[in-house]
């Protein structure tokens, strides 16, 4: 038995033909390009022993009669028993023209085709689209009742079908697919589609939340997923089948689930946090649809929209998709399956195959430079508090990457010092000594370095002073605050006020503040830092949402308790086991240039963070337990001597542990 195939590079095509391989006899023609031989070759090494039968027939989709030779014609003539066209284009992202070339176009020029070579059957690879957005169950026997065909790919491949059922004059079959996913044995796909566009969001929710906290998803109409290799082997199956031209066969789950138990289970399989709340998008039906769409135009809702749908990799349409109305009847395609082995597994045994796939091969941060040295090299990066501590790592992280750090603080010996240790490394440094709670200073440090190096391309304000003291210690201690408020909010503002009009002139620039968990925590003892650094957080809230539109990039990162020189004098932090040290926060801050988040912080700062907004008594009573059971330093309580490093009880290890990376 001798086949055509088209598309046979694709991703179902590719598997088709494995298929055919693996249990027909026969000679397999397939369509390809001039221009994909090459790729046509390698695809072939994966078809195994017998992948010598598979022969190459150049073509192409957008010509007629699929641009194939004469003398090709010729030779196949009489010889095909089984067309399978599965060729077209699926991208939410694609053009409504090239949608219209491959798929309306394509399917006309290969039913020429077929025509002119005498092909035995013909079999058309459709889609469950072709429905449109029909409310109700649609059947196997059903074509023109097809709903809302607004969309240019529910468009055309309704049309595609039609040209099959009205003009090809060969016998036919039509083949609906659901939503196809990976392989169901190994999870393998080779393009993001469907339920994939969801992964990022899923990928970035276990990143920022424990995966015990319940979370809140979507819910939506129903989502027709079928693996490929079931597609592949019911295709086989019914295609060899005597008696059922002209007919058409549903390929889809009859348990279809809906979205939100979807992306329930591919959250399981990620280990992100439970979708155990769903809303349904539904609920805003009420709206009359005409308002909707105004609402929907108004540029400050589109401009969100499209960022908020370009931050989670959505392509801008999948909304559309998630109240899917249809269902679809396929008992004529399960009876003719019956009594074999091909059978739709549950979601639910292989959602774990497909995650694991998808984020060793095609995770888009997997193609895209995301190496601090990718997006650093050649740099400018101004570090303040350099010298030491989250500063001094992070110059070195930096330089190894290939910046040109430029480090500030007030101990030019130490910055020196500092310096030699980069340059040995073959890394470039500046230094500049400057009192950085000085504004006088601060505008003459700007001046020189925009002077000598013309322009600063991330600034990292990190320098700044801690105190750790109770408020009822601090009555007569205003200066405490103040001093604090000058280097942590004001020392900083004005540095990033003297740089930013030339990184707003220059449309490209990235603001870095070391924050603190406190922020988010609210820590009791460090009411002057956390106010000075919700100052300087709030601050650059505001900023970001200024220049958003400027190329310039704003980054909060509320750093954990890290072990440096500025927790020194609190006696009780030497024998705390869980502090983070320079280099992994320096790991954040590397993190933080290279992806240019709004926000880093830690699962517990944020868990912290909502507790405050959601329980905030029970917050307080959490962090007075912390306030009671820790006491202040002796340089707090007034004391000049040096105390030993307390030994901590069993109560007080195991509160840190649960608290752990928060200031106590």
């Amino acid at each position: 038995m001798t086949y055509f195939v088209t598309g046979a590079t694709g991703f179902i095509g590719n598997n088709l033909v494995q298929t055919l391989l693996k249990k027909r006899k026969g000679k397999i023609y397939a369509l390809v390009r001039k221009e994909s031989l090459e790729k046509f070759d390698k695809i072939k090494e994966r078809w195994g022993k017998d992948a010598d039968r598979v022969i190459p027939v150049v073509g192409e989709l957008g010509k007629t009669q699929l641009g194939v030779s004469k003398k090709d014609i010729a030779e196949l003539k009489g010889k095909i028993k089984h067309f399978f066209h599965l060729a077209a284009l699926y991208d939410l992202k694609a053009t409504a023209e090239e949608q219209l070339e491959a798929n309306v176009n394509g399917t006309r020029h290969a039913v020429e085709f077929a025509e002119a070579i005498e092909a035995g059957i013909f079999h058309h690879t459709s889609s469950i689209a072709a429905a449109g957005l029909y409310e109700g169950v649609f059947s196997e026997d059903m074509f023109e009742e097809a709903g809302k065909l607004n969309h240019p790919y529910f468009r055309t491949k309704h049309d595609s079908e039609a040209i099959v059922r009205r003009e090809c004059k060969r016998p036919w079959r039509v083949y609906r697919p659901g939503i196809v996913v990976g392989s169901s044995k190994t999870g393998e796909i080779d393009k993001i589609d469907g339920p994939y566009y969801f992964f990022k969001v899923l990928q970035k929710m276990r990143k920022i939340l424990p995966p015990w906290m319940p979370a809140i998803g979507i819910d939506g109409g129903r989502i027709n997923l079928v693996p490929v290799d079931y597609v592949v082997e019911a295709m086989d199956h019914i295609a060899h089948l005597n008696g059922h031209n002209g007919g058409c066969f549903h390929l889809t789950d009859p348990d279809a689930k809906r979205v939100g138990e979807v992306l329930a289970i591919f959250a399981e399989a990620a280990h992100a946090p439970k979708l155990t709340v769903r809303l349904n998008p539904a609920i805003f039906g009420f709206v009359p649809s005409m308002i909707r769409q105004a609402i929907s135009s108004l540029t400050p809702v589109r401009r969100v929209r499209d960022a908020v749908m370009r931050d989670l990799g959505l392509p801008p349409d999948i909304m559309n998709f998630v109240s899917y109305p249809t269902r679809f009847d396929s008992r004529q395609t399960q009876k003719l399956l019956a009594g074999t082995d091909i059978k739709i597994p549950a979601l639910e045994d292989y959602a774990w195959k497909l995650w694991d796939y998808w984020e060793r091969h095609l995770d888009p941060d997997l193609f895209i430079d995301r190496s601090l040295s990718g997006v650093s090299r050649g740099k400018n990066v101004l570090i303040t508090g350099g010298s030491s501590g989250i500063g001094q790592a992070s110059a070195m992280k930096l330089a190894a990457a290939g910046a040109h750090v430029i480090i500030v603080a007030r101990d030019m010996e130490k910055l020196e010092a500092t310096k030699k240790e980069i340059e040995a490394c073959g890394g470039k440094c500046s230094v500049y000594s400057c009192d950085l709670s000085s504004l006088d200073a601060i505008d003459e440090l700007a001046r020189k370095v925009l002077d000598e190096h013309g322009h600063v391309d991330v600034l990292i304000n990190n320098a700044g002073r801690s105190i750790r003291r109770a408020v009822e210690n601090s009555y007569d201690r205003f200066h405490d605050f103040e001093r604090t408020m000058q280097l942590n909010y004001f020392g900083s503002l004005r540095l990033t006020l003297a740089l930013l009009p030339s990184m707003s002139t220059r449309k490209s620039g990235h603001v870095v503040n070391i924050s603190s968990i406190g922020v988010l925590t609210n820590s009791p003892r460090f009411s002057a830092y956390v106010a000075s650094k919700a100052a300087l957080d709030a601050f650059t809230r505001c900023a970001a949402s200024e220049f958003s539109d400027r190329g310039v990039y704003f980054t909060t990162i509320n750093m954990p308790l890290v072990r440096t020189p500025m927790i020194a004098p609190t006696d009780i932090y030497k024998n705390m086991p869980f502090i983070i040290s320079p280099d992994e926060a320096a790991d954040m801050v590397a993190q933080a240039v290279i992806y240019k988040p709004v926000r880093v912080a830690s699962g517990l700062g944020i868990f912290g963070q909502m507790i405050h907004a959601l329980a905030p008594r029970v917050a307080q009573i959490i962090m007075n337990t912390a306030y009671r059971m820790f006491p202040d330093s002796s340089a707090a309580q007034g004391s000049k001597e040096g105390g030993r490093a307390q030994e901590l009880s069993a109560d007080q290890l195991a509160f840190m542990q649960i608290m752990k990376g928060i200031h106590l």
